[in-house]
């Protein structure tokens, strides 16, 4: 058991690192559901096309997706971040 004592206390920075986020983050962190989603979607349309041509081809797709998810995310009701929240955790040399 030392050894797992060992690996449990030098892990609760990166178990507790959420904490750092603002308290309406949180509950929506616990969750993957969003992430699995859009990899579901992604692997629904990916399948589609089959064969790419190229690697540009299928980063065009890929980004086409995120960037339609991000705007499903920014204009829905219920925003799984808001971007007033995500202003408080942004980095410092990140102009407002």
């Amino acid at each position: 058991m030392p050894k797992l004592a060992t690996i449990t206390d030098d892990a609760d920075e990166d178990v507790l690192a959420y904490m750092t986020f603002p308290k309406e983050h949180r509950a929506k962190l616990h969750s993957t559901n969003p992430i699995e989603r859009l990899n579901g979607e992604i692997k629904r349309r990916t399948e589609v096309v089959g064969i790419f041509p190229n690697y540009d081809a299928i980063v065009r797709l890929v980004g086409a997706l995120l960037l339609e998810q991000n705007d499903g995310w920014a204009v829905q009701r219920a925003r799984y971040l808001t971007l007033e929240t995500m202003a408080q955790i942004s980095l410092p040399a990140v102009a407002r």
